[in-house]
């Protein structure tokens, strides 16, 4: 009988052992606790450096010029995009990076016109700041940098608002007919469908 209650007893001990040193959690929580771990991407914090670092102090000599581009582009389309354009991606939406100076012939309610010295006209937007061309022109921002594709995609919002806040406000205080300016801007082209009588640039530099 004794012999029967010292194995009960250390049946007892060992359920006991076993019970304190496995226990469950929600699966909620384990994902929560493994994502605490892992440093979150700052979108904002990343657009700032990049816009400050990397594309304002290269843009002046990468981007191409518009008295360049625009010839080139009438007469040989496929050399000027595969020579001055960039995507991360494929498909036929490619940006440009360009400078270019000339005089403001109008103001609008979404742009300023500006006659370049080369005759052509060209639209700077002031309203619709969308789309990747700010984030894509320079071709300095490699996808491999991200891990998460909404990321990159906010990197492209982040940059838009920067240059809401911080360029658009200068250029429609400065833009009056007459006016003479110098700019540099990003440019969106669909090689497909190439139309050279309605260009907009969103501008990233203003003097």
């Amino acid at each position: 009988m004794s012999n029967l209650l010292k194995y009960v007893a250390g049946f007892v001990l060992l359920g006991l052992v076993a019970y304190n040193s496995v226990y469950f959690k929600k699966l909620d929580e384990v994902k929560a606790a493994g994502r605490s771990g892992v440093a979150k991407f700052n979108v904002a914090r990343y657009a700032e450096t990049f816009w400050t670092t990397k594309l304002l102090p290269a843009a002046p000599r990468s981007a191409t010029d518009l008295a360049t581009l625009l010839p080139l582009l009438k007469t040989d389309q496929e050399k000027a995009f595969e020579t001055h354009s960039q995507a991360l991606g494929i498909g036929n939406i490619r940006y440009f990076l360009v400078k270019g100076e000339g005089t403001v012939m109008a103001v609008h309610e979404n742009d300023v016109a500006v006659m370049l010295t080369t005759g052509e006209t060209v639209h700077l937007a002031t309203e619709y700041i969308f789309g990747n061309a700010v984030r894509d022109a320079s071709g300095l921002i490699k996808i491999t940098e991200f891990d998460d594709t909404a990321d990159l995609n906010n990197v492209s919002a982040n940059l838009n608002d920067i240059v809401r806040t911080k360029v658009i406000p200068s250029l429609k205080t400065m833009a009056k007919p007459g006016k003479k300016i110098a700019f540099i801007g990003a440019m969106e082209l669909n090689r497909a469908h190439v139309h050279l009588d309605e260009l907009t640039v969103i501008p990233i530099s203003i003097n």
